[in-house]
């Protein structure tokens, strides 16, 4: 009985040293009855921390948790579009149909400096006949989609190129009435003089309030700086360096906001009435001047 003891006695050490030395290498261990994958966490697709206690009948052994090295956490934030939130009018000059309201459009209007001035008119035109109109309004709704696809409100101050007016105290009014960041005039030039062309920006000189000082020369010089980085020439009949002091306009005088008016080019040089007549050439003026506008922003 004493050497059956014995024997019993042995297998059993033996049977726990073997377990011990498993444990340690971090063998293979059983898993006890009831145990579920809830006892396994996951911290990575690939890498899963599994807490487990073998237990046997015959041997009693804890196995230590081994905690993988922790997985970087990347965040990605969403970078907010520029000038969310602030309101620019556009200002898309002349309207489809001045032409046949001749009445109405050469009405006397308030001009700004004590002065009246037409309703408003109807625009110069290539000499294929690709109206300055049409220009303005493609071009603003080219600017309008950039400008919304980055966060501006953007404010039209006529609805499309079918209709008359409005009148030129009417367009300022509706720039002063939105509280907007800036206020850009759409236009382009009908200069007849010889090798005239290059765009420039007319803003009010001598100012008649603080918006139309520092703020609308600022805003000039933004969209000259921007519409020169996209290839476009300065002109060279109108202003100087791309910047033209104006007392005259009424949109101008009148504002309460940063306001500029852009002559894009001359619609009479042959070369630039085929930039200004082309969807690509409207293209990257609207570019130029979208740019221009959210660096005024900031």
């Amino acid at each position: 009985m004493g050497a059956v003891l014995r024997r019993h006695a042995n297998a059993l050490a033996a049977a726990c040293a073997l377990a011990a030395a498993m444990s340690a290498c971090g063998g293979p261990q059983a898993k006890p009855v009831g145990q579920t994958l809830a006892d396994t966490t996951s911290t990575s697709p690939s890498t899963t921390t599994t807490v487990s206690t073998a237990v046997s009948t015959a041997v009693s052994s804890t196995s230590a948790t081994t905690t993988p090295p922790s997985v970087p956490t990347t965040t990605t934030t969403a970078i907010a579009p520029p000038a969310t939130g602030r309101v620019v009018v556009i200002d898309p000059g002349h309207n489809g149909g001045n032409a046949t309201h001749t009445a109405e459009i050469n009405r006397q209007v308030p001009a700004g400096r004590g002065r009246t001035k037409p309703c408003n008119t109807t625009g110069t035109a290539t000499q294929t006949g690709y109206p300055e109109h049409a220009f303005a309004w493609d071009l603003a709704v080219r600017l309008r989609e950039i400008l919304t696809a980055r966060g501006v409100k953007v404010v039209m101050t006529r609805a499309d190129n079918a209709g008359v007016g409005p009148c030129v105290d009417r367009r300022a009014a509706i720039g002063n009435e939105s509280g907007a960041a800036a206020v850009v005039s759409l236009h382009a030039d009908g200069s007849t003089a010889a090798g005239a062309h290059g765009f420039h920006l007319a803003y009010s000189s001598p100012p008649l309030n603080t918006a139309q000082g520092e703020p609308s020369l600022r805003l000039a010089r933004a969209v000259r700086d921007k519409l020169v980085a996209a290839g476009f020439p300065t002109s060279n009949y109108a202003g100087k360096d791309g910047l033209s002091a104006r007392d005259d306009l009424a949109g101008l005088n009148l504002t309460e906001r940063p306001t500029v008016l852009v002559e894009c080019g001359n619609m009479r040089d042959a070369a630039e009435a085929a930039t200004l007549s082309s969807a690509a050439g409207r293209q990257r003026y609207a570019e130029g001047i979208a740019n221009g506008i959210l660096g005024f922003l900031g």
